[in-house]
């Protein structure tokens, strides 16, 4: 079976999005990709339904099996953060109505998935989905290449590449965890310690 992965890179002016088929021999092929674009000087409101149609449309022209949307992990800008809690919001609310399982990983999740190191730039992501995907030119903007990132992380991540699973767990009998889930988990902990 083939996983398909609709991956997301949310924004409120450029969200990303990237559709992926995986086999279980992990060979990811591209479907689709592009993004969606708002203008600053619309209304929070109106920029968010662009999104929300959007995305809509993406999830029933090509039917994922999961969604994999980056987590908002740490930023110093709010204002950035908060833009992309709201896209992010919308996307996941779009899914759930259709009952489709979303998942989330940070961008150091999935610069190790792709290039093999959490720290790689957005260049190394580019150059390497491109490479993965067998594709002729890099998929452009940046924002798409991180959707389709973010897909083929998921698929591969879940183990088999035929999974919808996407919860990460922790404790006795669970998967080893990369160093950013660590990471993620220790956080998690720490910010729940400090309540």
């Amino acid at each position: 079976m083939t996983l398909r992965v609709l991956g997301v890179d949310p924004g409120l002016t450029r969200c990303g999005i990237g559709v992926v088929d995986v086999e279980k021999n992990r060979r990811a092929t591209m479907v689709a990709f592009g993004v969606v674009g708002t203008s600053p000087e619309e209304s929070l409101d109106q920029r968010l339904l662009v999104i929300a149609t959007s995305i809509d449309e993406w999830l029933d022209k090509y039917e994922p099996h999961v969604l994999a949307v980056e987590r908002v992990f740490s930023q110093l800008n709010v204002s950035t953060v908060m833009g992309v809690a709201q896209a992010s919001g919308v996307v996941i609310a779009a899914a759930a109505r259709r009952g489709i399982p979303v998942a989330l990983h940070t961008p150091s999740e999935v610069k190790a998935a792709v290039t093999g190191s959490g720290t790689s730039n957005k260049d190394a992501v580019t150059k390497l989905v491109t490479k993965i995907l067998r594709l002729d030119a890099p998929p452009r903007p940046a924002d798409a290449a991180d959707a389709l990132a973010l897909a083929i992380t998921h698929a591969w991540r879940s183990g088999s590449g035929t999974s919808n699973s996407g919860a990460v767990t922790t404790g006795p009998g669970s998967q080893s965890l990369t160093p950013a889930q660590r990471a993620w988990a220790d956080a998690e902990a720490k910010a729940r310690r400090a309540r």
